[in-house]
């Protein structure tokens, strides 16, 4: 049966991957060279070196592109190598027309390495600014966060890309988030999706990576030179493991899923909580546009704490089953302070002017019992406001 007629749960485990062809191995060998023999001078078998060419890598990649249903993917060895990868499609004087809620990182590297460069950046609110208004003629590309980092805003992918094509931009969405287990971005217009494979593809919190899968082959064969041309590609071992991680994204989203829903309802019950931001609550203000293009939200929860920066502080630091770490999507349960850890690279003003509070708290829900993750926060709150026992 060809890929395009498999599930996600079946691609997920069989998608861009058959048994090595010599000696039968279902899982993919690791390839662990650097250069390959040639029978004659210039002539070889498809592989030279292995920054070019990897077979084990090449597995990963098709993988990817099978489950975002994508022509190409591009891995890199980490996702920020592949957000600049994007970047390096751009050339000084483009226009860059950029979320205004996206990981810390994106930001950093717009902001103080590609704009030195003379490319030009513009941060909107892409859920409160429509199309027309968000994406002016002489745009080069549109890049979204959906669900942001870490608001979790979820923009009108389709309306975006219909626009960005007509004044002849390409719209890149980093789908981290949401995963194409939930989210399938090209099927909404997108030519490009980005994901940091060290959270959610991988899963497991041992692997840093990223990969960029292309809508077309021309824009794959663009990205594939920079990959070999700017040598940013991931170790083969790490490959290997997010090839193994794969294999179990489908099961593991759901469960992610599961216990979040279990755990928004507690929070928003809470008097220490002001807010909640998660897209499947039908409370939050894209829970429409979210059921429309997802077919799942994940375990990315944000919360705002009715406190300041050192309450938020505290309340992290109690947590016991919940791992205080930067990061997410791995199987354990992380919780970290955005104005502090993954965003403090944004200044202060800018990050109040995006709505991220200092009590802003974000979740990664593993896949632990949900009554474990819910007593933990509880204790901590009791902790953070000043409810301890003893």
């Amino acid at each position: 049966m060809s890929d395009d007629k498999l599930r996600l749960e079946t691609l997920a485990i069989h998608g861009g991957q058959s048994p090595e062809p010599v000696t039968g191995a279902v899982m993919v060998p690791v390839f662990q060279t650097s250069t390959y023999a040639q029978p004659q001078v210039g002539e070889h078998t498809g592989y030279e070196y292995s920054r070019s060419q990897n077979p084990t890598r090449e597995a990963l990649e098709r993988a990817v592109a099978c489950l975002e249903g994508g022509v190409e993917g591009i891995a890199f060895g980490s996702g920020s190598a592949a957000t600049a990868a994007v970047q390096h499609l751009l050339s000084a004087g483009d226009r860059v027309v950029c979320g205004d809620d996206v990981y810390g990182g994106t930001w950093r590297q717009f902001t103080q390495v590609f704009a030195r460069q003379g490319i030009d950046y513009t941060f909107v609110d892409f859920t409160r600014v429509s199309p027309v208004d968000a994406i002016p003629e002489g745009t080069a590309l549109v890049w979204l966060e959906s669900p942001t980092n870490p608001l979790l805003k979820v923009a009108d992918i389709a309306a975006l890309a219909a626009r960005a094509h007509a004044v002849g931009a390409l719209v890149v969405v980093d789908n981290t988030f949401a995963t194409p287990i939930f989210q399938r971005p090209l099927a909404l217009g997108a030519d490009l999706v980005v994901h940091s494979t060290t959270k959610y593809i991988n899963g497991h919190s041992d692997v840093v990576g990223g990969i960029v899968v292309a809508a077309t082959a021309e824009l794959g064969e663009r990205l594939h030179f920079l990959q070999n041309s700017t040598g940013a590609v991931p170790g083969i071992w790490d490959c290997w493991l997010t090839l193994r991680g794969i294999k179990t994204l489908a099961v593991r989203m759901a469960r992610h899923q599961d216990n979040a829903l279990a755990i928004v309802p507690w929070l928003k019950s809470r008097p220490e909580v002001s807010r909640v931001f998660y897209p499947l609550d039908p409370d939050h203000p894209d829970h429409d546009t979210a059921t429309r293009q997802m077919s799942g939200f994940g375990g990315m929860i944000s919360v705002e704490l009715a406190t300041d920066l050192d309450g938020a502080r505290a309340f992290c630091a109690a947590t016991r089953v919940f791992t205080l770490a930067e990061s997410l999507g791995g199987v354990e349960s992380l919780i970290e302070l955005p104005a502090a850890m993954t965003h403090a690279s944004v200044p202060p003003d800018v990050r109040q002017e995006i709505g991220i509070a200092d009590g802003l708290v974000r979740l990664s829900v593993g896949i632990e019992h949900h009554d474990d993750l819910i007593a933990d926060l509880a204790q901590a709150l009791d902790v953070a406001f000043g409810r301890a026992a003893g």
